[in-house]
């Protein structure tokens, strides 16, 4: 794809330490705090992408995409709205499959990193 991010193969990037710039959440969608988000798409191909996302602690509501998701560290908590179900709790470790309309609150403790892969 022109222009869109893509791994050469054999390569490694530490998606641990990978620097992301950060923007204020939407104040709209903040619940508590002042959290700040940052993305970075390390894959793209015209049918899935591969990123690390990051928030700071606070929290915010959010309306989610397909994704699975893998916590590489931080704490929190995310809580279903819509459709209602138990809250989980995020860990480094923690995998995590989400749906496309899921409404959600994430209430981050420490500042939470996760690699993501959308369909």
């Amino acid at each position: 794809m022109n222009g869109e991010p893509r791994f050469d193969a054999g390569t490694v990037t530490d998606a641990a330490s990978i620097a992301l710039a950060h923007e204020p959440v939407p104040a709209e969608q903040v619940v508590a705090g002042a959290p700040t988000t940052g993305l970075r798409v390390l894959d793209a191909t015209d049918d899935r992408l591969v990123g690390v996302w990051e928030m700071t602690p606070g929290a915010m509501r959010d309306i989610e995409a397909d994704e699975v998701f893998l916590v590489l560290s931080g704490a929190a908590t995310v809580e279903f709205q819509h459709p209602i179900a138990d809250p989980i709790v995020l860990a480094p470790g923690s995998v995590v499959r989400l749906e496309a309309g899921m409404r959600t609150i994430w209430t981050v403790r420490q500042t939470l990193r996760k690699l993501y892969v959308t369909p």
